[in-house]
């Protein structure tokens, strides 16, 4: 669904209290170093050799591995570039070329002292951080025109430690206008931030050898490609328990982010999707119980941490305090109620629209809302004759609209992130008479294909649209892009995710550290392309919600190229390329004068110039402004929407429905369908008149 609800904001400012001098704190009573032992080394030479020996991809463990793998390090440690300074830098780049042949020999030491580095330099900001609040809070001036860089992840690395200290300045005003941003008084400001940089002082105290060992490997296997990965015996027990659909939280995975919580994708069906509210990429900074309960401030929080205070037991309420992408609104509170991610909520479903032809017919279209790619396999093994598979639900519903008499069907894939491969072949069986739906390249060269051979089972022989986005993703793509290689119905919306690799566990013998999650296979399309990287391409293009930077495989460091093998031969249906001028010239006549496409429109074009925002103005009267035009936008481009309907204007932001369900893009798909289904009716008439 696409929601209209976007961040309020309102930003105001005020004198700050003087506080009393304290006794700075000892940073020697705060880090000490960590130090690697036995295991890790011979965990180490383990992980490198199943690379070596199973990975997708053939790479030496060389130079630039070892360059890659530094600078992979040193970007999970100090992404924004606010903790080294330039000395640091030079200093420990001796090793950047040197991992490699340290790595060969189980030698972890240059991990260990780049970690401690990094350790002393994160207690160094927030001593400073808090002596600021305690002593120097006065002569913070809010009036002074300056600026925070919002993404410090190219720039330079500063020269020394007062150029450091002033980034570390400005981090902290800016936490101090988003605090009075989010309505928090004056007086409780002071108390609050130095409560949360106690709090990360003393996170940062609690590292282990463990945290080290974990966080270095999976900057070397990143480097090979980013969905392989170290799992540490905590990360595997809670990768079962989420396999096993014995989770209780929100429904939602989780990313550190430099010092926060980051959303990277929702569990479809799952608590927090259902709520609609809590986006991907949005930061968790704090987590309470209950409606009312008190906000514990996570910023700085080791992951884990953070999702057991997220975890609870099931029907009670979790509360989150999150930022958005536009860093100039203050946070929103989401209150959302802890339940298990049932197969249940992820079960295919139907509707049906109606639309009206350019021919002024009605046509009644089917549209089936695929979340996942799921099979109850627990169900299966039990010999359960109504056991569910996406395949199975798919096929009663269309049998459903056909005795309903629909003209045309629309399957649903946006924000389907995949799930069973043979489901993505069965389903696609459906809809062709027979033929190969996919190839399977594995390590070792050998291309395998799945293939539907049932000639006889085509649930669906009319006109079909699938409506993709940027979070459809593996099982949907290969679904996708079968229906597009048979030229067997139109694919419409948003180039997907790109995420054509498959992975396998490999538990490590030595000990009791974890497993090994890497990429031993890839996807190809029966054409031949992969799906790997570039996704799938839509025939007629929607303008995206998500920022193709931030969200998709090929925004991801070290993602493997897309390529092509050899085709398949498959029989396909007549060509729907010719199809597709027309087809996109109704559409954007058409949508140029539907105000709930253009309301979708607008917004992304301002919320695409916010995400582009290099700087963040720490002059209370300059958010001021930038706060109220954001409020002011939000309610001129509702009310132009609703003027355009004949709907009453509203008087403020608050007014607004946050649980209208109008979905423009579905909408449009029904339109462009039909006129698809128009004009093959047309086309049919004249070769046989």
């Amino acid at each position: 669904m696409i929601k209209r609800s976007l961040l309020l904001a309102a930003v105001i400012f005020s004198s700050l209290p003087v506080l009393s001098q304290a006794k700075p704190l000892d940073i020697d009573d705060w880090v000490s170093d960590l130090k690697p032992n036995q295991r890790y080394s011979q965990s180490s030479r383990e992980v490198l050799q199943l690379l070596r020996r199973n990975h997708f991809v053939n790479f030496d463990l060389d130079d630039k591995l070892s360059q890659q793998a530094f600078d992979a390090y040193i970007k999970s440690l100090d992404g924004s570039r606010s903790y080294f300074h330039q000395n640091d830098i030079k200093q420990l780049s001796a090793w950047r070329s040197e991992l490699d042949n340290q790595l060969s020999r189980g030698k972890l030491e240059p991990a260990f002292e780049i970690f401690n580095r990094y350790r002393r330099r994160v207690a160094e900001r927030l001593i400073f951080s808090i002596d600021l609040l305690e002593n120097q809070f006065d002569k913070i001036d809010f009036k002074k025109d300056e600026s925070l860089v919002i993404d410090r992840s190219e720039a330079p690395w500063v020269a020394n430690k007062s150029e450091l200290q002033d980034i570390w300045r400005k981090l902290i005003k800016n936490d101090i206008l988003s605090l009075k941003l989010s309505g928090k008084k004056n007086s409780e400001i002071p108390e609050l931030l130095t409560k949360r940089y106690k709090n990360q002082l003393k996170n940062n105290k609690q590292y282990r050898s463990d945290d080290v060992f974990g966080t270095f490997i999976n900057a070397v296997t990143q480097s090979v490609d980013p969905h392989t990965s170290y799992m540490s015996p905590r990360q595997s027990e809670q990768f079962d328990i989420s396999m096993s659909r014995s989770l209780e939280g929100i429904g939602a995975v989780l990313q550190k982010d430099n010092e926060f919580t980051k959303v990277i994708r929702l569990v479809t069906g799952g608590p927090a999707d259902k709520a609609g509210e809590l986006k991907p990429g949005d930061k968790i900074i704090a987590v309470g119980q209950g409606n009312d309960g008190k906000l514990i401030d996570v910023i700085g929080w080791r992951l884990d941490d953070v999702v057991q205070l997220i975890r609870g037991k099931r029907n009670t309420i979790v509360s989150l305090q999150v930022t958005g992408s536009d860093t100039t609104q203050p946070p929103k509170q989401i209150n959302i109620t802890r339940k298990k991610v049932e197969l249940a909520d992820q079960i295919a479903k139907k509707k049906i629209i109606t639309v009206t032809g350019d021919d002024n017919q009605q046509y009644k279209i089917g549209v089936i809302d695929v979340p996942t790619f799921y099979h109850d396999f627990e169900a299966y093994r039990k010999g359960d004759p109504n056991y569910r598979s996406t395949t199975r639900d798919v096929r009663r519903l269309l049998n459903e609209l056909k005795k309903e008499k629909v003209d045309g069907l629309i399957v649903d894939l946006r924000n389907n992130g995949g799930g069973s491969l043979n489901e993505a072949n069965s389903l696609t069986g459906l809809f062709i008479p027979k033929g190969p739906t996919v190839q399977i390249k594995t390590e070792n060269g050998r291309v395998e294909q799945l293939q539907d051979n049932d000639r006889n089972e085509i649930a669906w022989r009319n006109g079909m649209a699938v409506l993709v986005n940027r979070l459809s993703a593996s099982a949907s793509e290969i679904f996708a892009g079968a229906i597009q290689d048979y030229n067997r119905g139109l694919i419409i919306g948003g180039q997907t995710f790109g995420k054509g690799t498959v992975q396998r566990l490999e538990p490590l013998k030595s000990g009791t550290l974890g497993r090994l999650k890497l990429t031993n296979a890839k996807f190809y399309r029966i054409s031949g392309d992969s799906t790997q990287h570039r996704g799938v391409l839509p025939d007629i293009a929607f303008p995206s919600l998500f920022d193709k930077t931030e969200v998709g495989e090929s925004s991801l460091p070290y993602a493997l190229p897309w390529d092509r093998i050899n085709h398949l031969y498959y029989i396909k249906q007549p060509p729907l390329k010719p199809l597709y001028s027309l087809l996109n010239k109704k559409h954007e006549s058409r949508v140029n004068d539907d105000p709930d496409f253009q309301y979708v429109v607008n917004f992304i074009e301002y919320d695409h110039k916010q995400r582009n925002r290099k700087v963040l103005s720490l002059n209370e009267s300059q958010r001021q402004t930038e706060s109220d035009s954001r409020t002011d936008f939000q309610l001129e481009l509702e009310n132009t929407r609703r003027s355009a309907l004949g709907l009453k204007t509203l008087k403020t932001i608050d007014d607004i429905d946050k649980d209208d369900d109008r979905d423009p893009y579905l909408k449009e798909t029904g339109n462009i369908l039909v006129d698809m289904i128009i004009l093959q009716r047309q086309q049919f008439a004249a070769t046989n008149s």
